[in-house]
């Protein structure tokens, strides 16, 4: 059984054998989570999502998916990015965001990774309802069938650990 634990604070700063990056389809850094892993892992991260574009994701990684570099200079052996969907009022989507979660878990149990960090994927600039996106990440990952030990959500406002909190319970 998976522990799941919640931290407030920079994702860039955790501990854990791999960090998921809440990435954009290019892989080549953004904003937001994106940008603060590449920034603070520094160009090695870069270099691998360059040599994956170059190789099997030509167009980008699909959105729902993930793939996993090196972790640069984060203290973590593994980055796993992921690309989550942009929050539609018109279109449920929640399969996509589900599967974020579930792929970037079974990249982990690929790797050997025993404890994954998190960030609240698609809440911030892709507008996904921190309520339900805590909901759904919460779900995903206790009905995981997984070889991870621990899962530590690290959330960057009191309103999103309060959520994450909330669907724990």
């Amino acid at each position: 059984m998976t522990t799941i634990t919640l931290v407030q604070g920079d994702i860039t700063r955790q501990s854990a054998d791999a960090i998921v990056n809440a990435a954009n389809s290019s892989l080549l850094g953004g904003g937001g989570v994106d940008g603060a892993i590449h920034r603070r892992g520094g160009p090695a991260i870069l270099e691998d999502c360059r040599k994956l574009r170059a190789s099997q994701y030509g167009r980008g990684l699909p959105t729902g998916r993930a793939v996993a570099t090196t972790a640069g200079e984060l203290n973590a052996r593994w980055v796993i990015h992921t690309v989550g969907p942009v929050w539609s009022d018109t279109e449920d989507r929640s399969e996509l965001l589900t599967s974020c979660y579930r792929e970037s878990l079974l990249t982990a149990d690929e790797l050997g990774a025993r404890t994954v960090a998190f960030p609240a994927i698609s809440t911030g600039v892709y507008r996904w309802p921190i309520d339900d996106g805590a909901r759904i990440a919460v779900e995903t990952i206790r009905a995981a069938d997984t070889a991870v030990e621990e899962v530590t959500f690290v959330l960057f406002d009191q309103q999103a650990y309060e959520a994450f909190d909330r669907a724990l319970r």
